[in-house]
Protein backbone atom coordinates (compact mmCIF):
# COMPACT_ATOMS: atom_id res chain seq x y z
CA UNK A 1 0.00 0.00 0.00
CA UNK A 2 1.68 3.34 -1.05
CA UNK A 3 0.84 5.27 2.25
CA UNK A 4 1.48 1.78 4.79
CA UNK A 5 4.68 3.59 6.30
CA UNK A 6 2.72 6.56 6.93
CA UNK A 7 0.23 5.14 8.48
CA UNK A 8 2.61 3.02 10.91
CA UNK A 9 3.73 6.32 11.33
CA UNK A 10 0.62 7.44 12.79
CA UNK A 11 0.01 4.51 14.51
CA UNK A 12 2.86 4.74 16.83
CA UNK A 13 2.55 7.84 17.52
CA UNK A 14 -1.14 7.66 18.19
CA UNK A 15 -1.54 10.06 21.05
CA UNK A 16 0.56 12.83 19.99
CA UNK A 17 -1.44 16.10 18.34
CA UNK A 18 -1.90 15.78 14.29
CA UNK A 19 -4.79 18.48 13.16
CA UNK A 20 -5.73 21.64 14.96
CA UNK A 21 -9.35 22.52 13.44
CA UNK A 22 -11.36 25.33 14.95
CA UNK A 23 -9.64 25.19 18.53
CA UNK A 24 -10.12 21.32 18.11
CA UNK A 25 -7.59 18.98 19.05
CA UNK A 26 -6.93 15.73 16.92
CA UNK A 27 -4.85 12.91 17.87
CA UNK A 28 -2.81 10.42 15.05
CA UNK A 29 -4.90 7.63 16.22
CA UNK A 30 -8.50 10.12 15.72
CA UNK A 31 -6.73 11.04 12.19
CA UNK A 32 -5.85 7.22 11.52
CA UNK A 33 -9.98 6.02 12.47
CA UNK A 34 -11.11 9.13 9.81
CA UNK A 35 -8.88 7.47 7.37
CA UNK A 36 -10.14 3.96 7.64
CA UNK A 37 -13.76 5.73 7.88
CA UNK A 38 -13.04 7.57 4.51
CA UNK A 39 -11.71 4.04 3.09
CA UNK A 40 -14.98 2.74 3.87
CA UNK A 41 -16.73 5.33 2.52
CA UNK A 42 -15.00 5.16 -0.93
CA UNK A 43 -15.89 1.33 -1.07
CA UNK A 44 -19.69 2.18 -0.79
CA UNK A 45 -19.65 4.70 -2.98
CA UNK A 46 -17.74 2.28 -5.11
CA UNK A 47 -14.70 4.26 -5.86
CA UNK A 48 -12.46 1.65 -8.01
CA UNK A 49 -8.55 2.22 -8.14
CA UNK A 50 -7.22 4.10 -10.67
CA UNK A 51 -10.22 6.70 -11.08
CA UNK A 52 -9.59 10.58 -10.95
CA UNK A 53 -11.19 12.02 -8.09
CA UNK A 54 -12.08 15.31 -7.23
CA UNK A 55 -11.77 16.68 -3.33
CA UNK A 56 -13.01 20.23 -3.04
CA UNK A 57 -11.78 21.27 -0.02
CA UNK A 58 -10.08 23.12 2.66
CA UNK A 59 -7.61 21.67 5.77
CA UNK A 60 -9.77 19.71 8.23
CA UNK A 61 -9.82 16.10 9.78
CA UNK A 62 -12.70 14.72 7.02
CA UNK A 63 -10.55 15.95 3.91
CA UNK A 64 -6.92 14.89 5.22
CA UNK A 65 -8.45 11.71 6.01
CA UNK A 66 -10.27 11.65 2.68
CA UNK A 67 -7.07 12.76 0.94
CA UNK A 68 -5.00 9.92 2.30
CA UNK A 69 -7.75 7.94 1.69
CA UNK A 70 -7.69 8.30 -2.00
CA UNK A 71 -4.46 8.05 -2.54
CA UNK A 72 -4.35 4.85 -0.69
CA UNK A 73 -6.86 3.72 -2.83
CA UNK A 74 -4.35 4.41 -6.00
CA UNK A 75 -6.71 7.20 -7.14
CA UNK A 76 -6.44 9.94 -9.40
CA UNK A 77 -6.76 12.76 -7.05
CA UNK A 78 -7.85 16.66 -8.35
CA UNK A 79 -7.29 19.01 -5.20
CA UNK A 80 -9.57 21.92 -5.61
CA UNK A 81 -8.99 24.49 -2.54
CA UNK A 82 -12.74 25.74 -1.33
CA UNK A 83 -12.57 29.53 -1.62
CA UNK A 84 -10.89 29.66 -4.57
CA UNK A 85 -12.81 30.67 -7.39
CA UNK A 86 -11.88 27.87 -10.53
CA UNK A 87 -14.15 26.73 -12.74
CA UNK A 88 -14.56 23.32 -11.17
CA UNK A 89 -16.42 21.41 -13.85
CA UNK A 90 -13.52 22.53 -16.13
CA UNK A 91 -10.70 21.12 -13.85
CA UNK A 92 -12.93 17.73 -13.29
CA UNK A 93 -13.86 17.48 -17.25
CA UNK A 94 -9.21 18.24 -17.78
CA UNK A 95 -8.73 15.38 -14.66
CA UNK A 96 -11.23 13.07 -16.54
CA UNK A 97 -12.83 12.86 -13.16
CA UNK A 98 -15.27 10.41 -12.68
CA UNK A 99 -16.02 11.34 -8.86
CA UNK A 100 -16.36 14.72 -7.29
CA UNK A 101 -16.50 14.95 -3.23
CA UNK A 102 -16.96 18.33 -1.98
CA UNK A 103 -15.98 18.15 2.34
CA UNK A 104 -19.04 20.15 3.80
CA UNK A 105 -18.30 22.73 6.68
CA UNK A 106 -19.52 20.24 8.88
CA UNK A 107 -17.04 17.73 7.84
CA UNK A 108 -19.00 15.52 6.09
CA UNK A 109 -18.88 14.38 2.80
CA UNK A 110 -21.08 16.02 -0.33
CA UNK A 111 -20.68 13.31 -3.56
CA UNK A 112 -21.34 13.73 -7.67
CA UNK A 113 -20.46 11.45 -10.10
CA UNK A 114 -19.84 11.77 -13.10
CA UNK A 115 -20.29 9.44 -16.87
CA UNK A 116 -16.87 9.80 -17.97
CA UNK A 117 -14.42 7.41 -19.31
CA UNK A 118 -10.99 8.00 -18.60
CA UNK A 119 -9.00 8.31 -22.21
CA UNK A 120 -5.87 10.36 -21.35
CA UNK A 121 -2.68 8.04 -22.10
CA UNK A 122 -1.30 9.48 -18.89
CA UNK A 123 -3.86 8.83 -16.68
CA UNK A 124 -4.21 5.15 -18.22
CA UNK A 125 -0.70 4.65 -17.37
CA UNK A 126 -1.03 5.83 -14.23
CA UNK A 127 -4.14 3.39 -13.69
CA UNK A 128 -2.46 0.67 -15.50
CA UNK A 129 0.88 0.79 -13.44
CA UNK A 130 -1.90 0.91 -10.26
CA UNK A 131 0.10 4.62 -8.96
CA UNK A 132 -2.07 7.22 -7.48
CA UNK A 133 -1.63 10.05 -8.95
CA UNK A 134 -2.25 13.82 -8.18
CA UNK A 135 -3.49 17.06 -10.70
CA UNK A 136 -2.19 20.27 -9.73
CA UNK A 137 -3.69 23.42 -11.80
CA UNK A 138 -1.70 26.19 -12.47
CA UNK A 139 -2.02 29.43 -15.47
CA UNK A 140 0.18 29.71 -17.99
CA UNK A 141 0.84 33.27 -19.87
CA UNK A 142 -2.60 33.43 -22.01
CA UNK A 143 -4.51 32.04 -18.42
CA UNK A 144 -5.41 28.85 -19.15
CA UNK A 145 -5.26 26.14 -16.33
CA UNK A 146 -2.35 24.04 -17.11
CA UNK A 147 -3.16 20.28 -15.74
CA UNK A 148 0.58 18.82 -14.31
CA UNK A 149 0.20 15.62 -13.48
CA UNK A 150 1.98 13.61 -10.83
CA UNK A 151 3.08 9.72 -10.09
CA UNK A 152 2.23 10.00 -6.37
CA UNK A 153 4.27 6.93 -5.88
CA UNK A 154 7.56 9.33 -6.72
CA UNK A 155 6.20 12.49 -5.44
CA UNK A 156 5.61 11.46 -1.69
CA UNK A 157 8.81 8.92 -1.59
CA UNK A 158 11.24 12.21 -0.37
CA UNK A 159 8.71 12.04 2.67
CA UNK A 160 9.69 8.82 4.29
CA UNK A 161 13.09 10.30 5.43
CA UNK A 162 12.34 11.81 8.94
CA UNK A 163 12.75 15.45 9.95
CA UNK A 164 11.80 17.64 12.12
CA UNK A 165 8.75 17.31 13.84
CA UNK A 166 7.07 21.04 13.85
CA UNK A 167 3.83 22.86 14.23
CA UNK A 168 3.30 24.07 10.83
CA UNK A 169 0.14 26.58 9.94
CA UNK A 170 -1.60 25.05 6.73
CA UNK A 171 -1.59 28.96 5.20
CA UNK A 172 -0.35 27.81 1.54
CA UNK A 173 -3.54 26.17 -0.08
CA UNK A 174 -5.13 22.95 -0.42
CA UNK A 175 -4.48 22.45 -4.23
CA UNK A 176 -0.75 24.04 -4.17
CA UNK A 177 2.39 22.26 -4.36
CA UNK A 178 3.59 24.31 -1.51
CA UNK A 179 0.59 23.38 0.77
CA UNK A 180 0.65 20.05 -0.53
CA UNK A 181 4.31 19.87 0.92
CA UNK A 182 3.32 21.31 3.96
CA UNK A 183 0.45 18.43 4.81
CA UNK A 184 2.98 16.12 4.03
CA UNK A 185 6.01 16.96 6.10
CA UNK A 186 4.28 18.07 8.67
CA UNK A 187 2.20 14.53 9.53
CA UNK A 188 5.44 12.41 8.06
CA UNK A 189 7.19 13.90 11.18
CA UNK A 190 4.40 13.18 13.54
CA UNK A 191 4.21 16.88 13.83
CA UNK A 192 0.76 19.57 14.16
CA UNK A 193 -1.28 21.21 11.09
CA UNK A 194 -2.75 24.25 12.34
CA UNK A 195 -5.83 24.42 10.21
CA UNK A 196 -6.82 28.17 9.17
CA UNK A 197 -10.62 29.59 9.59
CA UNK A 198 -8.76 32.95 7.21
CA UNK A 199 -6.36 33.89 6.13
CA UNK A 200 -5.86 37.38 6.96
CA UNK A 201 -3.30 38.89 9.27
CA UNK A 202 -5.08 39.36 12.46
CA UNK A 203 -6.77 35.51 12.34
CA UNK A 204 -3.10 34.15 11.15
CA UNK A 205 -1.29 35.80 14.08
CA UNK A 206 -4.41 35.09 16.38
CA UNK A 207 -3.64 31.37 15.11
CA UNK A 208 0.26 31.51 16.41
CA UNK A 209 -0.85 32.97 19.36
CA UNK A 210 -3.63 30.29 21.05
CA UNK A 211 -1.79 27.24 19.24
CA UNK A 212 1.92 28.06 19.39
CA UNK A 213 2.74 27.63 15.68
CA UNK A 214 6.33 27.33 15.00
CA UNK A 215 6.65 27.57 11.32
CA UNK A 216 4.35 29.68 9.31
CA UNK A 217 5.05 28.91 5.49
CA UNK A 218 3.72 31.65 3.55
CA UNK A 219 3.99 34.09 0.55
CA UNK A 220 6.39 37.99 0.31
CA UNK A 221 2.31 39.94 -0.28
CA UNK A 222 0.73 37.84 2.79
CA UNK A 223 4.11 39.00 4.90
CA UNK A 224 3.88 42.30 3.52
CA UNK A 225 0.26 42.82 3.91
CA UNK A 226 1.14 41.63 7.98
CA UNK A 227 3.37 44.79 8.40
CA UNK A 228 1.19 46.95 6.70
CA UNK A 229 -1.63 45.49 9.11
CA UNK A 230 0.64 46.07 12.24
CA UNK A 231 -1.31 42.93 13.73
CA UNK A 232 1.80 41.39 15.23
CA UNK A 233 1.73 44.10 17.98
CA UNK A 234 -1.17 42.40 19.31
CA UNK A 235 -0.46 38.89 19.83
CA UNK A 236 2.44 37.08 21.20
CA UNK A 237 4.81 35.67 18.10
CA UNK A 238 7.31 33.98 20.31
CA UNK A 239 6.38 30.62 19.20
CA UNK A 240 6.95 31.15 16.08
CA UNK A 241 10.59 30.11 14.85
CA UNK A 242 10.38 30.42 11.40
CA UNK A 243 8.71 31.83 8.58
CA UNK A 244 9.39 30.24 4.62
CA UNK A 245 8.38 32.43 1.87
CA UNK A 246 7.97 31.59 -2.26
CA UNK A 247 5.68 31.67 -4.28
CA UNK A 248 6.99 35.35 -5.39
CA UNK A 249 9.87 37.32 -5.88
CA UNK A 250 11.06 38.80 -2.29
CA UNK A 251 11.34 42.61 -2.10
CA UNK A 252 14.88 43.20 -0.44
CA UNK A 253 13.14 46.22 1.61
CA UNK A 254 10.04 44.26 2.66
CA UNK A 255 12.75 41.12 4.25
CA UNK A 256 14.91 43.62 5.70
CA UNK A 257 11.95 45.32 7.48
CA UNK A 258 10.72 41.59 8.37
CA UNK A 259 14.33 40.73 9.97
CA UNK A 260 14.00 44.07 11.99
CA UNK A 261 10.52 43.48 13.63
CA UNK A 262 11.04 39.27 13.70
CA UNK A 263 14.78 39.22 15.09
CA UNK A 264 13.90 35.74 16.90
CA UNK A 265 12.52 34.53 13.68
CA UNK A 266 14.54 32.92 10.93
CA UNK A 267 13.68 33.60 7.25
CA UNK A 268 13.81 31.01 4.49
CA UNK A 269 13.10 31.81 1.09
CA UNK A 270 11.74 27.98 -0.72
CA UNK A 271 11.19 27.44 -3.86
CA UNK A 272 8.73 25.01 -6.11
CA UNK A 273 6.92 24.63 -8.70
CA UNK A 274 3.97 22.55 -9.57
CA UNK A 275 5.62 20.59 -12.79
CA UNK A 276 8.52 19.56 -10.11
CA UNK A 277 7.63 19.87 -6.21
CA UNK A 278 9.05 21.53 -3.77
CA UNK A 279 13.28 21.70 -4.04
CA UNK A 280 15.15 21.76 -0.46
CA UNK A 281 16.81 24.87 -0.10
CA UNK A 282 18.75 27.26 2.18
CA UNK A 283 19.38 31.37 2.13
CA UNK A 284 22.77 32.60 2.63
CA UNK A 285 21.26 34.39 5.80
CA UNK A 286 17.92 34.97 7.42
CA UNK A 287 18.33 38.80 5.79
CA UNK A 288 19.32 37.66 2.40
CA UNK A 289 17.87 36.93 -0.92
CA UNK A 290 21.04 34.44 -2.12
CA UNK A 291 19.80 30.86 -1.81
CA UNK A 292 20.49 27.15 -2.46
CA UNK A 293 17.70 25.18 -4.06
CA UNK A 294 18.34 21.50 -4.92
CA UNK A 295 18.32 18.24 -2.52
CA UNK A 296 18.62 15.12 -3.26
CA UNK A 297 16.49 14.33 -6.37
CA UNK A 298 16.93 17.14 -8.22
CA UNK A 299 19.82 18.83 -10.64
CA UNK A 300 19.94 22.84 -11.45
CA UNK A 301 21.65 24.06 -14.19
CA UNK A 302 21.34 27.94 -15.19
CA UNK A 303 21.37 28.74 -19.09
CA UNK A 304 21.33 32.33 -20.82
CA UNK A 305 20.58 33.19 -17.43
CA UNK A 306 17.57 31.12 -16.33
CA UNK A 307 17.34 28.47 -14.48
CA UNK A 308 16.98 24.73 -15.41
CA UNK A 309 15.80 22.30 -13.62
CA UNK A 310 15.92 17.86 -13.88
CA UNK A 311 13.86 16.19 -10.88
CA UNK A 312 13.37 12.21 -10.44
CA UNK A 313 9.94 13.54 -9.30
CA UNK A 314 8.99 15.66 -12.46
CA UNK A 315 5.37 15.48 -12.99
CA UNK A 316 4.29 12.74 -15.53
CA UNK A 317 3.36 15.38 -18.03
CA UNK A 318 0.68 18.07 -18.74
CA UNK A 319 -3.04 16.52 -19.84
CA UNK A 320 -4.02 19.73 -21.71
CA UNK A 321 -0.52 21.15 -23.10
CA UNK A 322 2.71 20.23 -24.52
CA UNK A 323 5.50 18.87 -23.10
CA UNK A 324 7.78 21.56 -21.31
CA UNK A 325 10.82 19.40 -20.89
CA UNK A 326 13.54 18.61 -23.23
CA UNK A 327 14.89 15.48 -24.54
CA UNK A 328 17.10 15.10 -21.47
CA UNK A 329 14.67 15.67 -19.19
CA UNK A 330 15.25 19.51 -18.82
CA UNK A 331 12.70 21.84 -17.35
CA UNK A 332 13.21 25.40 -18.05
CA UNK A 333 11.38 27.22 -15.28
CA UNK A 334 11.39 31.08 -17.15
CA UNK A 335 13.37 32.20 -13.92
CA UNK A 336 15.85 34.57 -14.12
CA UNK A 337 18.82 34.63 -11.75
CA UNK A 338 21.91 36.31 -10.42
CA UNK A 339 24.79 33.30 -10.09
CA UNK A 340 27.57 33.58 -6.84
CA UNK A 341 28.52 30.04 -6.85
CA UNK A 342 26.50 27.71 -5.26
CA UNK A 343 24.00 30.68 -4.49
CA UNK A 344 21.05 32.01 -6.81
CA UNK A 345 19.03 35.29 -6.61
CA UNK A 346 15.55 35.63 -8.11
CA UNK A 347 15.08 38.11 -10.55
CA UNK A 348 12.07 37.71 -11.72
CA UNK A 349 9.93 35.48 -14.05
CA UNK A 350 10.10 35.33 -17.52
CA UNK A 351 6.44 36.62 -18.42
CA UNK A 352 6.94 39.33 -15.23
CA UNK A 353 9.84 41.22 -17.11
CA UNK A 354 9.00 45.22 -18.46
CA UNK A 355 11.09 45.75 -21.49
CA UNK A 356 11.46 49.63 -21.98
CA UNK A 357 13.78 50.05 -25.21
CA UNK A 358 14.91 46.78 -25.35
CA UNK A 359 16.53 47.30 -21.54
CA UNK A 360 14.64 44.61 -18.80
CA UNK A 361 13.36 45.91 -15.63
CA UNK A 362 11.99 43.34 -13.16
CA UNK A 363 9.32 44.50 -11.26
CA UNK A 364 10.74 43.71 -7.66
CA UNK A 365 13.44 45.00 -8.15
CA UNK A 366 11.53 48.66 -9.28
CA UNK A 367 9.03 47.48 -6.23
CA UNK A 368 11.60 47.23 -3.39
CA UNK A 369 13.45 50.19 -3.73
CA UNK A 370 10.13 52.63 -3.81
CA UNK A 371 9.54 50.70 -0.30
CA UNK A 372 12.05 52.40 0.86
CA UNK A 373 10.58 55.74 0.52
CA UNK A 374 9.08 57.37 4.04
CA UNK A 375 5.08 56.46 4.35
CA UNK A 376 4.68 54.04 1.57
CA UNK A 377 3.66 50.54 2.80
CA UNK A 378 2.97 49.00 -0.45
CA UNK A 379 3.73 49.25 -4.27
CA UNK A 380 2.92 47.09 -7.39
CA UNK A 381 5.12 47.51 -10.40
CA UNK A 382 3.76 46.57 -13.56
CA UNK A 383 3.94 48.04 -17.18
CA UNK A 384 2.18 50.43 -19.68
CA UNK A 385 2.25 50.71 -23.55
CA UNK A 386 4.26 53.22 -25.05
CA UNK A 387 4.43 54.30 -28.66
CA UNK A 388 8.44 55.13 -28.27
CA UNK A 389 9.91 52.35 -25.64
CA UNK A 390 7.26 49.62 -26.36
CA UNK A 391 6.91 50.07 -22.63
CA UNK A 392 6.99 52.35 -19.42
CA UNK A 393 7.30 51.90 -15.49
CA UNK A 394 4.22 51.97 -13.86
CA UNK A 395 3.80 52.27 -10.00
CA UNK A 396 0.80 51.97 -7.75
CA UNK A 397 1.64 52.91 -4.12
CA UNK A 398 -0.71 52.62 -1.05
CA UNK A 399 0.56 54.97 1.99
CA UNK A 400 0.51 54.45 5.75
CA UNK A 401 -0.68 58.21 6.60
CA UNK A 402 -2.78 60.59 3.76
CA UNK A 403 -0.44 62.59 1.51
CA UNK A 404 -0.97 64.34 -2.00
CA UNK A 405 -0.43 62.27 -4.76
CA UNK A 406 1.61 64.63 -6.45
CA UNK A 407 4.15 65.20 -3.79
CA UNK A 408 4.91 61.04 -3.00
CA UNK A 409 4.96 60.65 -6.65
CA UNK A 410 7.55 63.42 -6.81
CA UNK A 411 9.41 61.57 -3.40
CA UNK A 412 9.48 58.22 -5.27
CA UNK A 413 10.87 59.16 -8.79
CA UNK A 414 13.30 61.46 -6.85
CA UNK A 415 14.40 58.63 -4.64
CA UNK A 416 14.24 56.01 -7.65
CA UNK A 417 16.77 58.39 -10.07
CA UNK A 418 18.91 57.99 -7.21
CA UNK A 419 18.90 54.31 -6.99
CA UNK A 420 18.25 53.27 -10.50
CA UNK A 421 18.73 53.61 -14.39
CA UNK A 422 15.78 56.10 -15.85
CA UNK A 423 14.87 53.07 -17.93
CA UNK A 424 13.48 51.34 -14.49
CA UNK A 425 12.16 54.52 -12.43
CA UNK A 426 8.29 54.75 -12.72
CA UNK A 427 6.85 57.04 -15.02
CA UNK A 428 3.95 57.22 -13.63
CA UNK A 429 2.66 56.79 -9.76
CA UNK A 430 -0.84 56.18 -9.47
CA UNK A 431 -2.92 54.95 -6.13
CA UNK A 432 -3.46 51.28 -5.40
CA UNK A 433 -6.44 49.64 -6.13
CA UNK A 434 -7.63 47.49 -3.57
CA UNK A 435 -7.93 44.11 -5.35
CA UNK A 436 -4.55 43.96 -6.27
CA UNK A 437 -3.90 40.48 -4.19
CA UNK A 438 -4.80 37.09 -5.42
CA UNK A 439 -7.23 34.76 -3.78
CA UNK A 440 -3.56 32.91 -3.46
CA UNK A 441 -1.93 35.68 -1.52
CA UNK A 442 0.42 36.99 -4.48
CA UNK A 443 0.94 40.49 -6.36
CA UNK A 444 -1.28 40.75 -9.30
CA UNK A 445 0.29 42.48 -11.66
Amino acid sequence: MTLQWLFERFHDNATDEAVIWRGKSIQYGELLERIHAAQSFLAEQGVQPGEAVVIDADYSPGSIALLMATIANRNIVVPIAAHVKSDREKYAEIGEAKWYFKVLPDDRYERHSYAREMKHPFNLRLKNQGSPGLILFSSGSTGEPKASLHNLDFLLAKYQVQRNSQRILAFLLFDHIGGFNTLFYTLSNHGCVIALEARDAVSVCAAIERHRAEVLPTSPTFLNLLLMSEAWRDYNLSSLQLITYGTEAMPQATLRKLNKIFPHIRFLQTYGLSELGILRSKSRSSDSLWVKVGGEDYETRIVAGMLHIRAKSSMVGYLNAPSPFDEDGWFNTQDEVDVDGEWLRFKGRKNDIINVGGEKVYPAEVESVILEVDNVIDTTVSKEAHPITGNIVVAAIALRQPEPLREVARRVQTHCFARLPRYKVPVKVYWAESNRVTERYKKQR
